[in-house]
């Protein structure tokens, strides 16, 4: 049992050094290795959570530092808002507080200026289509940014197409 223990324990010690996972992933992890290496059934809870404790103790796993990770990455390469982000970061299990900090580590500027540039480009897409506002909000919603946020890019954006400067 303690050979299995380690041999788990040192496969996702390598994992976690190659890139960031969140504790909820490393548990999922931890009990599909167990299960896989034929670990009793009623004992996998038990060791995977204590594979995790270990790891987090030996700083390989650290939610923080994952949440921070996945914003910046999410926000600024792949163009996602705070509420899709959000989202994400919840359903892997992070704890809100968590990320609420992470969140508070985008700048909001880049975001603003990255939600009008996929705005400009979904806008020549829809030129010419008698529903294009109501698909460009649907359309920055869908990328996770809020309303108010969005509603706002829309007007500016055709503010601007008009030749008339609003904030």
């Amino acid at each position: 049992m303690e050979e299995m223990y380690d041999k788990v324990l040192d496969r996702l010690r390598t994992l976690c050094s190659r890139r960031e996972y969140s504790g909820g992933d490393i548990l999922k992890k931890a009990a599909g290795y167990l299960s896989r290496y034929g670990c009793e059934p009623s004992r996998v809870p038990e060791l995977a959570s204590s594979v995790l404790e270990s790891l987090r103790k030996d700083k390989y796993v650290d939610d923080l530092r994952y949440a921070l990770a996945f914003a910046r990455d999410k926000a600024s390469l792949s163009g996602w808002g705070t509420v899709k982000i959000r989202h994400a970061l919840s359903a892997k299990g992070i704890a809100p507080s968590v990320i609420s900090e992470a969140l508070s580590g985008i700048d909001r500027e880049q975001a603003d200026t990255r939600l009008m540039k996929i705005l400009r480009t979904k806008r020549k897409a829809l030129e010419g289509d008698p529903q294009s506002r109501l698909k460009l909000l649907r359309f920055a919603l869908g990328r996770g940014y809020g309303y108010d946020e969005v509603s706002n890019a829309v007007r500016r954006l055709e503010a601007a197409d008009s030749g008339t400067s609003q904030e």
